[in-house]
């Protein structure tokens, strides 16, 4: 992989040139900085900037006003080279809180192995309703650790009014739900995204989340898609990187709370 090339073709689809993510979303270039204003329960935040030591100060200020204006909580999206420099600093002295770094990893969907299937006793269920939305939040929840009741808002919204814009599947043992995630599928981009891929405690470290990783990689494959792309996790990233994804940048979410 043309590590150089792929990294631009990155920012220019999915950042500079980046689409709402659920219905009731706005995208929108503001100066030197693109950002995603969205319902009350979805994502707001900076996913873009051109910046530089003599513009972030004025830019940052200008994005408080414009997500507090409105009472949103929003994160300024940091990747790893984004400029200036110390645009992280920036943001802390601004009032930002830094949450984990993240390694943004990608992969060429024909370098996939796409053959891994769940352990016995496992199945897949493709998430259609309302109901399936439940399970993935009760997933997430108990994976992460944090309430779901963002995700659940935009899960069912997408799936309602946009659903060939997401791929969700839940991980059943039996009837319960033990690992969870989705995929962003966003017309006109060369990259799907991989997201909120979470397995509870106990049903860790038997493929499961790999057989979540292929079976998106599978139907982005089916529509075309050339790319698939996945914020990761320090536990996550040695799973994908035997996939065959490499990592291209980091990202940081500075959040701006209310």
């Amino acid at each position: 992989m043309d590590h150089a090339a792929v990294l631009a073709l990155f920012d220019r689809d999915m950042r500079e040139g980046a689409r709402p993510d659920a219905p009731g979303a706005r995208v929108e270039r503001a100066g030197k900085v693109v950002r995603q204003t969205g319902a009350e329960h979805g994502w707001n935040g900076v996913v873009w900037s051109d910046l530089d030591e003599t513009t972030a100060d004025a830019a940052i200020a200008d994005q408080i006003r414009h997500f507090t204006g409105l009472r949103r909580e929003f994160e300024w999206k940091l990747y790893g080279h984004d400029k200036p420099e110390d645009l992280g600093s920036r943001l802390r002295a601004a009032g930002f809180t830094a949450e984990p770094e993240e390694t943004v990893m990608v992969a060429e969907l024909g370098d996939l192995a796409l053959d891994a299937e769940p352990p016995e006793g496992v199945r897949l269920l493709p998430v259609t309703d309302r109901a399936g939305v439940d399970l993935v939040a009760e997933v997430h929840e108990q994976a992460f650790g944090t309430d779901g009741t963002r995700l659940r808002h935009q899960l069912l919204a997408q799936l309602t009014g946009e659903a060939d814009t997401v791929v969700a599947v839940v991980a059943l043992a039996g009837d319960v739900p033990v690992s969870a995630a989705r995929m962003e599928l966003l017309p006109g981009t060369r990259f799907a995204g991989l997201w909120g891929g979470g397995t509870v405690e106990a049903w860790r470290g038997r493929g499961i989340y790999r057989a979540l990783v292929a079976h998106r990689a599978r139907v982005a494959a089916d529509r075309g898609y050339r790319y698939v792309q996945v914020d990761a996790s320090g536990q996550s990233r040695p799973v994908l990187a035997r996939l065959g994804f490499q990592p291209l940048t980091t990202t940081t979410p500075y959040v701006y709370a209310l």
